[in-house]
């Protein structure tokens, strides 16, 4: 695939750019790169889209500051924005997983005027995650553990990343994840997403609910995640003012994309031409 880098902000991001049509923003999460796509970009560029997906900071071949600061998502929103200016990319499409998703809900909600349509995948509308009881804090055990900078580092990476498998599920992926977190501060850098993102403390704080999302939304929940409950990507229907199309689908793990990516390519490629389920 095409791939090149890019300077955004202060760092410079690896960036897989392919097709001539209308952009799709593919935005991964933890513990991805854009190679969490590579089912997809193909898919898309042959309807006549351009993908574009960048190693978000952090991750993959992208640059990974050492502060914890720098993973702050108004930071990742600034160098999201930077980067679709950087490209010449006015409005965009989003397909967004995981961390992405939240970006991506950030950025349509934020900065109306640069989304087309929304189609986020796991991780529901930040309006509808922190309303959704203690089922989904249940599933969110792991974000405190990564608070504990070091102490969570080591757990990971000891008897060769035994509970880093054990996490994933024992994922097909995992020999992927492990060769990429095993980059010089590559481990610590994936886990400050959650250090300046998803502290304690967040679920203390008064939160100002986000500006609806105005473009139509296709959310996607996979039946098989351990991670995030149904209900926070029902409850995202509340946040969004454009129409709204759920898909659940049965048995693939979190990385639908991966388990499931016929379908999870038909549903997008219809989504984003337009055609409702």
């Amino acid at each position: 695939m095409s791939a090149k880098r890019i300077r955004v902000t202060d760092v410079e991001l690896h960036v897989v750019d392919e097709g001539n049509g209308p952009p799709v923003l593919l935005l991964h999460g933890f513990p991805d790169s854009s190679h969490l796509w590579r089912n997809q970009i193909p898919a898309l560029v042959n309807v006549g889209l351009r993908a574009i997906a960048p190693d978000l900071r952090g991750f993959g071949e992208s640059d990974k500051p050492a502060d914890v600061e720098a993973y702050a998502l108004p930071v990742i929103l600034q160098e999201v924005v930077g980067l679709l200016d950087r490209l010449g990319t006015e409005r965009v499409h989003i397909v967004a997983h995981d961390w992405g998703a939240a970006v991506g809900w950030l950025l349509a909600s934020l900065h109306p005027d640069r989304v087309d349509r929304l189609v986020a995948l796991s991780v529901g509308n930040p309006n509808a995650f922190f309303k959704s009881g203690i089922d989904q804090r249940e599933k969110s055990w792991y974000m405190l553990l990564f608070q504990f900078r070091g102490v969570a580092e080591q757990l990971l990476m000891r008897n060769d990343w035994q509970l880093c498998r054990d996490l994933v599920r024992h994922h097909s992926e995992i020999g992927k994840w492990i060769a990429d977190l095993s980059r010089p501060g590559a481990l610590s850098a994936a886990l400050n997403w959650y250090r300046a993102n998803a502290g304690p403390e967040v679920f203390l704080t008064d939160r100002m609910p986000l500006p609806n999302v105005q473009a139509p939304t296709l959310g996607v929940w996979s039946s098989g995640d351990a991670y995030l409950t149904e209900a926070q990507m029902v409850r995202s229907s509340e946040s969004v003012s454009g129409s709204w199309h759920y898909e659940r689908l049965e048995g693939a793990s979190h990385w639908m994309q991966l388990d499931r990516p016929q379908e999870m390519n038909r549903l997008l490629v219809d989504f984003l031409a337009g055609k409702s389920r």
